[in-house]
């Protein structure tokens, strides 16, 4: 199989993985409710879909989280800004946001830190900077979609990664030079053949999480997963990178509640 056709099956199957176990939880979340009707009060919640689901609470909560990852790994961790309109809300099923958050989280901080750390030193006492997070609510409701901007100071992606970024099981976390990339997935499928490709498989249950990294840092499918979450509603995710500044993660999320037809 091609590069193309592994990603494809991958996502195919990762996105039908996605779709059943929303309809499991969503069906066990609304039999609860109609069970424990009496004894419930007023509530945001249809099932698992939060109709007042909290951008910004959710980005601290899940920058809590990755922060104290940071900290355990790396010895330091950025600190999070939140701009634009945080006290904005919109109908949404929390756990993919959190899934998406958490996972583009941890990329801005893993390389944040390392790109410091690589210009002042491990002993520095200059500040790191922080991960800046802009929320935009959705303009109209003719344009039912909430769009959210992650932005880091880590160093960016060099420009021969960016065509491999969402491909499934490439990470460069914990190389030790820009030519020692770890290579997986749709990056890299084929034992034995030419151009360095490695073994998909291989990769999956050989390789593990990155040494030394513990869960910051791990197969690379966080990138790639994500943009799946985000598309699922009709949304979407795109990497800009600026090579040795830094990088912008742009996500746009539909509101469950305008999503009419949209194709899943």
């Amino acid at each position: 199989m091609s590069p193309a056709q592994i990603s494809n099956f991958l996502d195919g199957a990762i996105r039908n993985r996605i779709s059943v176990r929303l309809i499991a939880e969503q069906h066990i979340s609304l039999s609860r409710v109609l069970e424990a009707q009496p004894e419930l009060g007023p509530t945001s919640n249809y099932g698992i879909v939060d109709m007042a689901c909290s951008p910004a609470a959710m980005i601290k909560m899940c920058g809590d989280f990755v922060g104290e990852l940071c900290e355990a790994t790396l010895g330091a961790a950025p600190t999070i800004v939140i701009d634009g309109h945080p006290d904005t809300t919109f109908a949404y099923v929390p756990v993919h946001l959190e899934y998406i958050l958490t996972e583009i989280l941890k990329n801005a901080f893993r390389a944040t830190v390392e790109h410091h750390y690589k210009q002042f030193g491990n002993t520095s006492t200059r500040p790191i900077p922080p991960i800046t997070v802009t929320i935009s609510p959705p303009p109209s409701p003719y344009s039912p979609f909430l769009s959210l901007r992650i932005r880091d100071q880590g160093g960016g992606v060099s420009p021969s990664n960016m065509a491999r970024i969402f491909s499934y099981a490439f990470t460069t976390a914990g190389h030790a030079s820009p030519d020692d990339d770890h290579v997986g997935g749709s990056a890299a499928v084929g034992e034995g053949t030419s151009g360095g490709e490695g073994n998909l498989f291989g990769e999956i249950t050989g390789k593990g999480l990155q040494v030394g990294l513990g869960t910051i840092a791990g197969l690379g499918y966080g990138l790639p997963m994500s943009r799946l979450y985000a598309r699922y509603f009709g949304g979407s995710l795109d990497l800009f990178s600026l090579d040795g500044w830094g990088s912008d993660v742009f996500v746009k999320l539909r509101s469950v509640d305008q999503a009419g037809n949209a194709e899943i």
